[in-house]
């Protein structure tokens, strides 16, 4: 967030909740998936892990 890296999410709800811990409250994992232009995805999309 802001250049800063709040940890290694290993899947989408992971995510969630870094964003959540971060100050975006209230949001769950299909608002996050859908956030287009909030989030650099990088090697996939939302629907992408390893």
């Amino acid at each position: 967030m802001d250049s800063v890296i709040l940890g290694t999410a290993y899947s989408l709800h992971d995510l969630t909740v870094f964003l959540e811990r971060a100050g975006l409250e209230g949001w769950d994992e299909l608002d996050v998936a859908a956030a287009e232009g909030l989030i650099e995805w990088r090697g996939g999309g939302p629907d992408a892990w390893q």
